[in-house]
């Protein structure tokens, strides 16, 4: 039985339902200070760059978490700070890479980012591991999270260059996820992700004239429409519907051979409960609390905290280091 899967969640009585359990550690809970080293790396390619955010730790052989941030995110995310902090005090380094065009300044190539990014995670974790002598945890938030997944399931063995990962909130299923986000009350999620995904691209636009059309991207008022004009045209794929299944993470969940926890909450409202996979690798962890929102896993009296995560992931990544990789196991705690 996989230890791991016996951790449980539940939210605060006062917080009641997916949608708040979302949004308000986002925006109403004091995120913690963190104070990062910023490093400027060139991309192989040579004419692009991504900007990474380090924590430095007590000693070389002290332990280092990379974090991978979701759609839109950044170093100055809560989940990013929250769990940066929670690694200072164990004395830990910590590093967030920007996805381009995420860390304040546009990227100089055309393409962005994307849930199936698993090339760019190849090249940002084989630059980092050699740096750190010590164990090597890599952790992924959404978007980052399916990206994170997809690069373990794709490399297979040659993933254990780290010693274990997280995936908080991916969208496993792309396609369920985005269905979700174009309904209801979810349409304020996708119009938030909109305003400045849209800005980008426009820009990018400005600088590559011809690169997708223009009207089409200012009537696209959902992400479908979006990433059909924009993410996959530019990233490979040939539509949306292309993209979303092919980058979606449930498809390699039984090749990942790192131990790997796989954190989603059964009311996160960018993937319901019932599109959540049932079965993965013996060396994947399945927790599937029946609360928590997306990426909303707060705790404590009002006005709550944001240590519940960043201890979770952590304990997850200690739990490894004492243990050999066993069964996945399905946690509905």
């Amino acid at each position: 039985m996989n230890q791991a899967g016996a951790a449980g969640y539940q939210a605060p009585w006062w917080l009641p339902g997916g949608d708040l359990q979302t949004i308000y550690p986002a925006v109403c809970i004091r995120k913690p200070a963190v104070a990062y080293r910023r490093e400027r790396w060139n991309t192989p390619c040579g004419q692009d760059f991504i900007d990474v955010d380090l924590v430095d730790g007590a000693s070389p052989a002290s332990p280092c978490v990379l974090l991978f941030h979701g759609l839109e995110g950044s170093s100055d995310s809560h989940y990013a700070r929250s769990l940066m902090a929670a690694a200072k005090a164990r004395g830990w380094h910590g590093a967030i890479p920007h996805f381009r065009g995420c860390s304040g300044e546009p990227n100089l190539a055309p393409r962005f980012y994307h849930s199936g990014d698993a090339e760019e995670l190849d090249w940002i974790i084989r630059r980092l591991r050699p740096r750190h002598s010590g164990p090597f945890y890599v952790a992924g938030v959404s978007l980052g999270g399916n990206a994170l997944l997809r690069w373990l399931g794709e490399q297979g063995h040659g993933a254990g260059i780290v010693d274990a990962a997280v995936a908080i909130s991916a969208p496993l299923d792309l396609a369920a996820g985005g269905a979700a986000l174009s309904a209801g009350f979810n349409r304020l999620y996708t119009r938030m992700f909109l305003q400045t995904l849209k800005p980008k691209a426009l820009a990018k636009l400005d600088r590559f004239p011809g690169l997708f059309d223009r009207d089409r991207l200012l009537a696209a008022n959902d992400l479908y429409s979006f990433d059909n004009v924009v993410t996959a045209p530019l990233h490979g794929y040939r539509d949306t519907d292309d993209y979303w299944h092919r980058a979606s993470a449930r498809h390699v969940l039984h090749d990942i051979v790192v131990p790997t926890l796989v954190l989603n909450a059964q009311n996160d409202p960018f993937l319901p409960g019932r599109h959540l996979p049932r079965t993965a690798a013996h060396a994947v962890t399945l927790e599937y609390p029946e609360t928590g929102g997306h990426v909303g896993f707060s705790v404590g009296p009002f006005p709550g905290r944001l240590d519940w995560l960043p201890q979770r992931i952590l304990t997850f990544f200690d739990d490894t280091a004492m243990r050999a990789p066993a069964p996945a196991r399905l946690c509905e705690a």
